[in-house]
């Protein structure tokens, strides 16, 4: 038996198929791009609901979000501090990492603390979790400021 060789059809097709998918990978730095801003927008677009009438959102901490540990003006603090914060990191590419596991935790936390949350909602819930533990896994990707200060530091050494 004779290995494939690129003059055969099935050394061709794979020589085709190989091109292809190189061309596809240079998606990759957009569909990051896109899931981070996606996901940023969502949760910021929550945060400025909370900063918008304070009273309610303490109210809703109060009687609807029951955030195990925390007093509910705390713990609307501190959500509304997330979600204002992690997602501009996220959108920027900074410190992604990072953003991204607080965001996927408090997430959880979000679906946990609100037991009336429909169900159509905690679905939403769980297509934003998978996309921000897609970039915590797989990184912001080159359109980001994570890699550009990656990039200048390593051309430094």
């Amino acid at each position: 038996m004779s290995a494939v060789t690129t003059d055969s059809f099935f050394g061709r097709l794979g020589g085709a198929y190989c091109a292809v998918a190189r061309q596809i990978d240079r998606l990759q730095p957009l569909l990051l791009l896109a899931m981070r801003l996606y996901v940023a927008r969502v949760f910021i677009m929550s945060g400025l609901t909370k900063i918008h009438d304070w009273s309610i959102t303490v109210a809703l901490f109060t009687d609807e979000y029951h955030v195990p540990l925390l007093p509910p003006g705390v713990a609307a603090l501190m959500g509304t501090a997330t979600e204002l914060s992690m997602p501009v990191l996220l959108a920027l590419g900074l410190a992604t990492r990072f953003g991204a596991i607080v965001l996927f935790f408090f997430n959880i936390i979000a679906v946990v603390s609100y037991a009336a949350l429909p169900d159509v909602a905690v679905k939403d819930h769980y297509l934003w979790g998978v996309l921000i533990l897609m970039v915590f896994v797989f990184g912001p990707g080159k359109i980001s400021l994570d890699h550009w200060l990656a990039s200048r530091r390593s051309s430094r050494f």
